[in-house]
């Protein structure tokens, strides 16, 4: 049976300057080359990927509970920028390094490019991302309900916060059931998966939906950094079968993020993260490596 996550070897907080605490789980070798990983939509830091990979290649993962999510102190009005500055904090307070790589799954890939276009990432790995649907090149081919979701975004953003605010762990579930294609779901329901996800999910909700609304509203705007302003690496990922993340399996984003690699996988939809692990995090740890 494949295993495609494992619990977390170490588990903590940092405190930040603000008197905040991050939340943040590590696998692999203490002494291993960081990655660190902003999770997807919902979920809290326990749900890490690479069972087996990360150890065999020597990856230290540190994934991070975003404010709000998890065990990271909320702050109201957050923005991308200030979760870079976070993130610059932790590198520093763990031992990271001051320019880790980092991987951005689903949501949490514009989180990650942010990084990127602050300074604070050698090299980054979009996997599954969320893209930057708000854009109006997509505006003509976004599905009537997205495109909804995200004009009253744009025009009452404090409106959209509030209603994503009503999501909870459960629902998130069941829209993930129910949006994915066969390919996915055979990971998702693999039972060691399957319990992995939902503890991520319930502790991402442990302080209530107002981490995953602030995510929700920032990821579904306009992204206020310059994407061609980042000149590091960057690897994109997709699954030929994803429908979910992007209208155009990351077209446009790699015309916008000078020099970025684009690799759509046949057959495959969104779960890259776990059932390409190897593949991704070889890529990403040469191109840091390549950069240092």
């Amino acid at each position: 049976m494949v295993a495609y996550v494992d619990d977390p070897a170490r588990l903590g907080e940092c405190r930040l300057s603000d008197g905040r605490l991050l939340g943040w789980a590590e696998w692999g070798p203490p002494d291993g080359v960081p990655v660190l990983l902003c999770p997807g939509a919902a979920t809290s830091r326990w749900l890490g990927f690479g069972a087996g990979v990360v150890e065999a290649l020597g990856v230290r993962l540190v994934s991070v509970d975003r404010p709000g999510l998890g065990a990271s102190t909320p702050a109201p009005g957050r923005t991308f920028a200030d979760f870079a500055g976070d993130v610059r904090q932790l590198a520093l307070l763990r031992g990271l390094g001051p320019r880790p790589a980092v991987v951005g799954n689903s949501q949490g890939a514009p989180f990650a490019l942010a990084c990127a276009e602050a300074g604070v990432a050698s090299a980054v790995a979009v996997v599954s991302g969320a893209d930057e649907v708000a854009a109006p090149e997509f505006a003509p081919v976004l599905p009537a309900d997205l495109r909804d979701l995200v004009e009253r975004t744009a025009y009452d953003p404090a409106g959209a916060e509030e209603f994503f605010a009503g999501f909870s762990a459960d629902a998130m579930w069941g829209m993930v059931m129910a949006g994915s294609p066969p390919c996915d779901l055979a990971v998702y329901r693999e039972p060691g998966f399957a319990v992995a996800y939902r503890r991520a999910l319930d502790e991402a909700f442990t302080q209530g939906a107002a981490g995953y609304a602030r995510d929700t509203v920032l990821a579904m705007g306009r992204w206020p950094f310059a994407l061609d302003r980042i000149t590091v690496p960057v690897d994109l990922w997709y699954g030929e079968r994803d429908t979910s993340h992007s209208p155009d399996n990351g077209a446009l984003l790699a015309t916008r993020v000078p020099g970025a690699d684009r690799r759509v996988v046949p057959d495959a939809g969104g779960a890259l993260l776990w059932t390409h692990a190897e593949a991704i995090l070889t890529s990403l740890l040469e191109k840091a490596a390549a950069v240092r």
